[in-house]
């Protein structure tokens, strides 16, 4: 059986493509979602590839991640700079967690330079776009890997 890491999203990340793409680019989330695929399969892991505007349902899936997952890479959206009870299940779950942003967010408004949950993640990739996420999955694997040699 392979690792299972989560790949979650929150808000407004289902309106890539369309939202802003002077900021966030032209793929779509479902692009992003593809990319994520092809590369855990080239790396020998699972990915469970998710997207929410509604808090609760996130923190359900975090909770749902615990003692059957490897991992987690999040990009919280707005819920970054506001959810302490994100940053909570997050630690809750027990797993290692990699924060991802598709923008640099500390070029951008100085409220975005806040995150409640990079205190709490083994790193945090900003403004290089899905290819964060990419990089994200490959530090998984490599983590993996060490653990297992």
């Amino acid at each position: 059986m392979k690792p299972l890491i989560l790949v979650l999203n929150g808000p407004n990340l289902n309106m890539l493509g369309a939202r802003e793409p002077a900021q966030y680019g032209c793929e779509t989330l479902a692009d992003i979602g593809q990319g994520c695929a092809d590369t855990a399969q080239a790396l020998g892991l699972e990915i469970e590839f998710r997207q929410t505007n509604h808090e609760g349902e996130l923190i359900d899936w975090i909770h749902a991640g615990r003692g059957r997952c490897a991992g987690i890479v999040i990009n919280p959206g707005a819920w970054t700079h506001t959810s302490v009870a994100i940053r909570d299940a997050l630690v809750a779950s027990e797993l290692p967690v990699i924060e991802v942003h598709l923008s640099n967010v500390h070029k951008r408004e100085p409220f975005r330079h806040l995150s409640f949950v990079s205190s709490i993640a083994v790193g945090v990739i900003c403004g290089l776009g899905s290819h964060g996420y990419r990089m994200a999955l490959k530090h998984f694997a490599d983590i993996l890997q060490e653990r297992s040699a």
